[in-house]
């Protein structure tokens, strides 16, 4: 039976699945694969490298740090979130990341990141730990406008386009060369790659959520700028513009899934809105929506075991 577990993104709102996984980890409980969007990516990452409490102590540690998010980065190097202090300094000095667990544990970690030409879903399988998937995690959390472009080399799956949506894994995800490609926020393309990890051949699947239950996105009210910011990129601009279509059609199937595919799929969610800003430069507030994931994984830990038993 092969269990995975999918990480939505959503920023700061990510300091609750940090605490859930961090619980996770702390009673040994395993999966054969996870697959993380934008912050779930991020901050997910520390679940192959076995890494209890890594996310919580350097968020709050730099949340202050000018070089850590700002705005003065964003205008000194077009990223909000400094790419060379929050992805190069942090994980290999300051906070290392530990490659070499990374490499040793045999799940499987996906990144889910959106060709900016096609405006598809591209899903990335990381198995280094060091900087060729340090780019992938960083595209995938990429924020279109307030980020760069991250341009990333090597084999990839790719989503096929709407056509092919009720058709098999293969003609559904093509292997491509990335070279040369441009990339940002997975959420963009697919905010929770639930259905990628069922094509996989995923069967018992738990899946965090950031969001309350029945919450809906709305229309983007900005699109008009977004539109002219991204003029190079209009596939990208038609994916933002439908990306609220996405996201609720696959709340709608997580609905769905939980009266018909109980058995199958488990997902975890905060009961109320987590009331976090995307940026956050109070420690306190981070401590907070992270101690929320843990009282919810705590909460969960015992179904989530036997759920994954069956």
């Amino acid at each position: 039976m092969k269990t995975g577990i999918v990480l939505e993104g959503g920023a700061m709102r990510g300091m609750f699945t940090a605490g859930l996984l961090d619980v996770f980890m702390e009673k040994g409980i395993r999966f054969d694969g996870a697959v993380g969007v934008s912050a779930g990516a991020t901050f997910g990452c520390n679940l192959k490298s076995h890494q209890i409490g890594r996310t919580l102590r350097y968020n709050k540690k730099y949340c202050r740090d000018k070089r850590y998010a700002s705005m003065e980065s964003l205008i000194r190097t077009g990223d909000i979130f400094n790419a060379r202090f929050d992805y190069y300094e942090i994980p290999f000095v300051l906070d290392p990341f530990d490659i070499e667990t990374f490499r040793k544990d045999p799940m499987e970690f996906w990144v889910v990141a959106t060709n900016m030409d096609t405006g598809e879903p591209v899903y990335r399988k990381c198995e280094y730990g060091d900087e060729r998937d340090i780019e992938w995690l960083r595209g995938s959390a990429s924020m279109p406008v307030l980020s760069n472009a991250v341009y990333c080399n090597g084999e990839c799956l790719t989503g096929a386009g709407p056509e092919k949506a009720q058709g098999t894994f293969a003609e559904k995800y093509r292997t491509v060369t990335a070279d040369g490609m441009a990339f940002s926020d997975g959420g963009t393309s697919d905010s929770v790659p639930v259905r990628f990890f069922e094509d996989l051949g995923y069967e018992r699947i738990v899946v965090v959520c950031t969001q309350a239950q029945g919450y809906r996105k709305k229309k983007n009210g900005i699109m008009p700028f977004l539109k002219y910011r991204l003029r190079d990129y209009p596939e990208l601009t038609e994916a933002l513009a439908r990306r609220h279509l996405m996201y609720n059609d696959t709340m709608d199937y997580l609905d769905k899934c939980m009266k018909e595919k109980q058995d199958r799929i488990l997902v975890i969610r905060p009961e109320k809105a987590l009331g976090i800003s995307r940026i956050v430069h109070d420690p306190a507030e981070i401590q907070r929506v992270y101690d929320y994931g843990r009282a919810e994984g705590i909460r969960r830990a015992e179904q989530v075991r036997t759920f994954l038993e069956g």
